[in-house]
């Protein structure tokens, strides 16, 4: 039988009336019936609205119990629907306060939503974990060897199956240019890595087509996504299909034995898997306990203790590491060994709980989360708090009528549902404005946060959530001004004394401070964020990024790279050409290494560092600097085993005369020719390491030093002889400096989405601090009506008026500027080169928050000093 909704079938038997409900009941299930036949969605939506839209008194079981509160309910809807028609100016003010407050609070919210689901949809997501190594004072990382999977399953009977990820990026193999079977034509796609057929099983990856068994167990065999057989393979069955990649690490032709689907809420985000039956990076590599280049993760029993699972894994290192070590000569093995430990991370935790677990993925981070929503948090209640004294500011104007009603016989919570009920409407009105603003706003905040969020009507829960939520913001900011209006003694109000408000002004002054110390907040972390991009981006980074064309894919020239690059080289705008996949910004190749000191490997602990296979004009065309010794020669046949260190490489080894030495690496001695600067290769967050350059081939990359200011004429003569190399390929460039901002992206947009939430929050806490003048102003319209008659001026009525909000701001400062400190000071300490926390942030961000103050403040002091103090003392 086709079910309605079953939520929203409750709630119409829990509030409609019992005489109605069998007919209503019955008609909106033979509606959902008939229309489920042709759109199961549409008519689980229709349902849903059509239960909302019952919602109304004359179908209400209290209603019907009273046929009064009908009439009554009616009655105070057209008394809140006058007000709100005959106060335009405040009504605009109060609904569109709290509808910007409500619009960015459901665009947070949406934002909050995706990132909190991620790796959420696994059915056995409590068993399966990544395997993380810590090594303390070196940090975490999730790179093993290529055993360690395999030892996980037979020495530890917890564990039910494992699987291995090789680290693709650092082979070249996380982008490749790739052609289908013999179709002349080169794509570049992405997301390219090589996995075991258990991981697919772990991870429950869902096969489209194919064999799940046995997909990926032949060599040279590839499990494609979904979207991209419909990519490629629109047409045609993509099973027995080929993809022949061009990348230099291992490239070759791949027969296609699966198409998967996959999840987009996942940390797991390729589309290319290529199986690792067969692969060997080197000879001997698969039983090598001594160079880590795979993830690792493992699907345990369902009745395991983890804790005690995870105390158990030190078996690892006594077993499989430390004999390796040993015979590697290596000293100080069981000093190391003590400081190694291994994590279970859950594969929910992954996304956002990475933390400083180094695995070149991309995250979210749990702290944005935390930060985001709170952000919404405290604008959401900074619009209630503007709607809060915007209804008691204008209670000078409804002063009378409560008075007239309490003589003519209304009781103080017949007063309070009427203003409950006003409170309710505006809320409804402005949570139907705000769904407007989203729809507007949500394309532009999809740019800014990097996501593809939708307003998801189509769930069941969306709308009965919002009428849910509206209704409760509408009661949580009425109640105060309904218990307010409504205490008003009838004596006092009809006489026009409303000497009562000004004696409660001290939760509106506390709302105020709360208002404009949250504003302060999120202004001096923006000065702070923007403060610390701008010191990233402008730092010496100890090379130049300016000028500098990055052209990718080259690789596919093969034995024309050189030709390609001679005749780049004669061109008039270019300075200087390279050839290498190793760059000085994060997700480009990396080689991590041990070295030593020349007769020292098996006596002191290796130092840990890189090695960049680069040519001879690298140095130059990044513009680093050369402190000591020469730079590679071509000509000379021994700088194929020389390196060339950085200054920390330098001090690592203890060299204080570095060119001349030699440095182990492996079982080679290789001399030291020269010394550069230090620079930095990785985020600020890090600091910068070791690491050696080596004479080497790696030409998917090419690095182009211009030095012309005619950029556009010269990138147009680059492509052109591009085009002439590579007839059936697109070229793909970018600019070094842009890759190089890349790597903030994630802390511009933090920085852009708190300045829009600042500027959010100074906007709406200002229409408070408008309202607040207003309110005071409406107090004490008798005593300015009388200091005018008296002779004051209208200087003497602006300080008069503006001095108590200055103390307001004043003290708001006070208490705003100690926590800003403290949540940016440990901000700041992510990384280890920052920019100062001046005072100067403090100072302005202050100075900015009180002018803006005035200058709201500026038109009611105005208006009150230019009043006629003759009609006011009249009335």
């Amino acid at each position: 039988m086709i079910q309605p909704p079953k939520r929203a079938l409750q709630f119409l038997r829990w509030f409609c009336r019992e005489d109605y409900l069998d007919e209503v009941e019955g008609d909106l299930i033979e509606i959902y019936e008939r229309q489920y036949c042709n759109t199961p969605s549409a008519a689980k939506r229709r349902f849903i609205w059509t239960v909302i839209r019952h919602f109304r008194p004359e179908f209400i079981k209290a209603f019907s119990q009273n046929p009064n509160l009908t009439a009554m309910f009616n009655n105070n809807l057209k008394i809140a629907w006058r007000h709100l028609v005959k106060q335009k100016m405040y009504s605009v003010i109060k609904i569109g306060g709290f509808a910007l407050g409500i619009a960015t609070c459901l665009m947070i919210t949406l934002f909050v939503k995706d990132e909190l689901r991620y790796d959420q949809h696994y059915k056995d997501k409590d068993q399966i974990f990544r395997l993380v190594f810590e090594f303390e004072g070196e940090g975490a990382w999730v790179w093993f060897p290529a055993p360690t999977a395999e030892v996980l399953v037979s020495d530890f009977p917890e564990i039910e199956k494992s699987g291995r990820l090789l680290n693709a990026e650092s082979f070249g193999a996380g982008t490749s240019e790739i052609q289908i079977n013999d179709n002349s034509q080169i794509y570049h796609e992405s997301g390219f890595t090589y996995v075991d057929h258990d991981l697919l099983e772990i991870l429950e990856i869902d096969f489209v087509q194919g064999d799940s068994r046995s997909a990926l167990k032949q060599p040279h065999s590839m499990v494609i996504s979904e979207r991209k057989a419909k990519k490629f393979f629109p047409n045609s069955d993509p099973i027995g299909q080929t993809i022949v990649m061009k990348n230099n690490a291992r490239g070759g032709p791949f027969t296609i034995t699966g198409v998967v689907q996959l999840e987009e809420a996942s940390h797991f985000q390729y589309d290319f898997f290529m199986t690792l039956a067969g692969v060997e990076l080197w000879p001997g590599e698969q039983d090598f306990w001594n160079a880590t280049n795979y993830h690792t993760y493992f699907k345990v029993n369902s009745n395991t203790n983890h804790q005690q699972l995870e105390e158990k894994l030190d078996l690892i290192t006594t077993k499989y590491f430390a004999p390796t070590w040993v015979a590697a000569g290596d000293q100080g093995v069981e000093e190391a060994s003590k400081k190694v430990s291994y994590v279970m991370q859950p594969i929910p935790a992954i996304h956002l709980y990475n933390g400083d677990i180094a695995d070149n993925l991309n995250h979210g981070d749990i702290r944005f989360v935390w930060i985001f929503s709170a952000v919404a948090l405290f604008i959401l209640l900074i619009a209630a708090i503007n709607f809060v004294n915007l209804s008691t500011a204008k209670s000078a104007n409804r002063a009378l009528e409560v008075g007239l009603r309490k003589i003519v016989g209304s009781s103080r919570s017949t007063l309070i549902n009427q203003f409950l009920t006003e409170s309710i409407v505006f809320s409804f009105i402005a949570f139907a404005v705000a769904l407007c603003l989203v729809g507007i706003l949500l394309p532009y905040f999809n740019a800014l946060a990097g996501k593809d969020l939708i307003l998801p009507f189509a769930a069941w829960w969306f709308l009965p959530t919002l009428f849910g939520i509206s209704l409760l913001l509408g009661v949580l900011a009425g109640f105060y001004p309904a218990i307010y209006l409504s205490s008003f003694k009838p004596i006092h109000t009809l006489k026009g004394n409303l000497s009562k408000g000004s004696k409660s002004s001290g939760l509106r002054s506390m709302l105020v401070v709360f208002q404009f110390a949250t504003s302060i907040i999120l202004i001096i972390a923006t000065f702070i964020i923007q403060r610390q991009m701008d010191f990233i981006l402008n730092k010496d980074l100890g090379f130049d990024k300016n000028q500098v064309l990055i052209i990718q894919g080259t690789n596919t020239l093969g034995g024309q790279s050189i030709s390609f690059k001679n005749e780049l080289l004669n061109l008039t705008g270019v300075e200087n050409v390279s050839m290498s996949d190793y760059l000085p910004v994060a997700g480009t190749m990396r080689d991590n290494n041990a070295f030593y000191k020349e007769g020292m490997r098996g006596k002191e602990n290796p130092i840990l560092g890189q090695i960049w296979r680069v040519d001879a004009d690298y140095i130059h065309t990044m513009g680093m600097n050369l402190i000591d010794g020469r730079n590679f020669n071509n000509d000379m046949i021994s700088d194929s085993l020389s390196l060339i260190i950085n200054k920390k490489m330098a001090e690592a080894m203890g060299f204080e005369n570095p060119v001349g030495q030699r440095i182990q690496h492996f079982n080679k001695l290789k001399p030291v020719i020269g010394v550069i600067d230090n620079f930095h290769f990785e985020s600020m967050k890090d600091e910068i390491r070791p690491l050696c350059l080596a004479i080497g081939s790696n030409s998917a990359t090419t690095s182009v030093k211009m030095k012309t200011e005619d950029i556009s004429g010269t990138i147009t003569s680059i492509e052109s002889i591009w085009h002439r190399f590579a007839p059936h390929q697109e070229i793909r460039y970018s600019f070094l400096d842009d890759r190089f901002a890349l790597m903030y992206q994630d802390v511009q947009r933090m920085g852009t989405i708190l300045t829009a939430c600042s500027v959010l929050a100074i906007v709406v806490a200002c229409l408070g601090l408008f309202a607040l003048s207003a309110f005071m102003v409406e107090q004490r319209t008798k005593e300015i009506s009388i200091r005018l008659v008296l002779g004051a001026s209208l200087n003497n009525i602006f300080r008069l008026l503006t001095a108590n909000f200055l103390k307001l701001i004043t003290l708001s400062i006070l208490i705003a500027a100690p926590m800003a400190y403290y949540v940016m000071d440990r901000w700041l300490a992510d990384y280890i080169y920052q920019t100062k926390l001046g005072w100067d942030v403090f100072v302005i961000s202050s100075g900015l928050v009180i002018l803006v103050a005035i200058s709201t403040i500026s038109y009611q002091s105005l208006k009150a000093g230019l009043m006629r103090p003759a009609e006011n003392l009249r009335s």
